[in-house]
């Protein structure tokens, strides 16, 4: 039909992002009960989201008939004192990935490059696609990003590196000393952007902040967001931490009310619910462990994390996500990602790993 051929053609090749599934979707195709499925599919906070998060949302949705603030100046205000930036280098998203669209929008055109690391956050390599920009995909380290490998792979097109750091969906971690390198040599005409999403999980991450207080790095934008460790990924809530000028631009092509009022109020109060991200860390750490020596003592391959998620090798990976399914499971198989042999699974609570592990060692028997 005419009006079709008058589609975007990047939209030919253009894969659709494969989240994972609902609950309420399994329970319907497999005939089950959803009260006996959990879902470690998309790294979500077993413990659920923060309870001073919840009071203050409840309370915001009473005025749900008021446009949101879309500068959000509170929750801007709050955050920059946290982080100890001002409120001129935050920009807020529909999540981080909302941030991904913006850098992609402002940076990138037909022609344009971006490096990224195999096994990548795969919305980096989308959405550059998208804008009609070629992917430089550097081959991994041990399922890590080789950031020397990165930068050496730069050339006069490329406009982003994009680093996750713990990466998704491996869990592995990069080099304090190679980090560093790699901000210190990252061309000034190029964009870094480091997605710290499980920042909050990393006993002694690397503090780049300093470079962005400083305005030393222009070409450094830091992405955060609330879904992980704060339990607030139904919100949709993100951020970057860049130069003013650089949030500037990307203020120009962000929609005007992108983050909603009960998101922000959600937000805000998250950040002084220390007690939960505390007893958080505690869960995933457990939990980590716990999956460790399953592994172990299974003799199941797996990639160490850094996050609140494990790796692990299985065989086939598609069938043995639908056998865990069928046990009332939920994980993510990895064949999207070039890992066809792999899953991926969420940390959950204690009863829901050892729910996950008995369904494991059932479907790979």
């Amino acid at each position: 039909m005419p009006f079709f051929d008058k589609l975007n053609p990047t939209l030919n090749t253009l894969p659709v992002y494969q989240p994972g599934r609902p609950i309420e979707e399994v329970a319907r195709e497999l005939g089950l009960d959803p009260g006996e499925i959990i879902k470690v599919a998309s790294n979500e906070n077993p413990l659920g989201p923060s309870p001073l998060a919840v009071e203050a949302m409840t309370a915001a949705v009473g005025q749900s008939h008021l446009y949101p603030d879309g500068n959000a100046f509170y929750l801007k205000n709050k955050l920059a004192a946290k982080l100890g930036v001002e409120p001129a280098n935050l920009i807020l998203g529909n999540g981080s990935n909302e941030i991904i669209e913006f850098v992609s929008h402002a940076l990138l055109g037909p022609g344009d490059e971006i490096v990224v690391s195999q096994y990548c956050f795969a919305i980096y390599p989308l959405v550059a696609m998208m804008m009609g920009a070629k992917i430089n995909a550097v081959p991994a380290i041990e399922y890590g990003h080789d950031l020397r490998a990165m930068l050496n792979a730069i050339t006069p097109a490329t406009r982003i590196v994009w680093v996750a750091n713990p990466n998704n969906p491996t869990g592995t971690l990069a080099k304090p000393d190679d980090v560093r390198a790699l901000v210190d040599q990252v061309p000034d005409d190029v964009l870094l952007v480091m997605d710290e999403a499980y920042y909050e999980f990393l006993d002694e991450p690397v503090d780049l902040l300093p470079l962005v207080r400083s305005g030393e790095k222009p070409n450094l934008l830091l992405m955060r967001t609330f879904s992980k460790i704060y339990g607030l990924a139904g919100l949709r809530i993100g951020y970057g931490i860049g130069h003013p000028d650089f949030v500037s631009a990307l203020e120009k092509v962000r929609q005007p009310f992108n983050t909603n009022a009960v998101a922000q109020a959600g937000a805000m109060a998250a950040l002084d619910d220390d007690a939960h991200l505390t007893n958080t860390r505690r869960t995933n750490a457990v939990g980590l462990k716990f999956f460790e020596s399953l592994c172990a003592e299974e003799r199941i391959e797996f990639v160490p994390s850094h996050a609140n998620f494990v790796m692990i090798r299985v065989g086939d990976g598609q069938a043995v996500f639908k056998a865990l399914q069928r046990h009332g499971v939920i994980t993510r198989p990895m064949g999207g990602y070039g890992l066809p042999e792999w899953i991926r699974l969420s940390i959950g609570t204690t009863a829901e790993n050892q729910r996950a592990a008995e369904a494991l060692k059932a479907a790979l028997a």
